[in-house]
């Protein structure tokens, strides 16, 4: 099973979490933000992932700590649970279309952190989420899970529909580039590894 447990405890945040790379969708997610945690459950829904997770963090100030720690422990995870990548098809592509909007993920298990976003938020924030944490989020996770990850938000007015775009396009993309391929013997490389420069 690819399978991880991830705990990832600061000054201002606690989280825990598992993640199941070959679940099916369900997910239990209490971030203290009710945006975060639906966002979330639209990754795990739509990548068929298994996602358990859990933040305590310090709201009172503002929604970035819980966001980032979040992203951090979540990127860990994915790290942790594809191991060293062998059989993975590497790389997942998806536009996703949220009724006037369209947005990209494109992505690559690369082993090799690189984030680039292009797109705007009109709204500071969606509900206790401050917009400028969504890109914030995928960055952090691409930097700890070590993948190349391109985003952007082609077009659209509506920013739930931005953000919700985001996420399901990731989880798609996610999904597709983990999908294990049963004519890949060892990892998709001709350096025989993923990782490293």
């Amino acid at each position: 099973m690819r399978l991880a447990e991830i705990e990832y405890a600061t000054k201002e945040t606690r989280t825990r979490l598992t993640l199941d790379l070959d679940g099916s969708g369900q997910s239990t997610i209490s971030t203290g933000i009710p945006y975060l945690d639906h966002m979330l459950a639209q990754l795990a829904f739509h990548g068929l992932f298994d996602l358990d997770l859990t933040c305590e963090g310090d709201l009172q100030v503002d929604s970035h700590h819980t966001t980032e720690d979040v992203a951090i422990a979540l990127g860990r995870a994915i790290a942790k649970a594809l191991g060293d990548k062998a059989g993975i098809r590497r790389f997942g592509q998806c536009h996703c279309p949220m009724d006037e909007t369209l947005v990209r993920a494109v992505l690559d298990c690369s082993g090799r952190p690189e984030f680039y976003f292009q797109g705007t938020f009109e709204a500071p924030s969606l509900g206790m989420l401050a917009t400028q944490m969504i890109p914030h989020f995928f960055k952090s996770v691409a930097i700890t899970a070590g993948l190349t990850l391109h985003m952007a938000i082609l077009y659209g007015q509506n920013d739930h529909h931005k953000a919700e775009g985001l996420f399901k396009a990731f989880a798609r993309a996610l999904a597709e580039a983990v999908t294990i391929d049963p004519r890949r013997q060892g990892v998709a490389s001709t350096k025989g590894t993923l990782g490293g420069a």
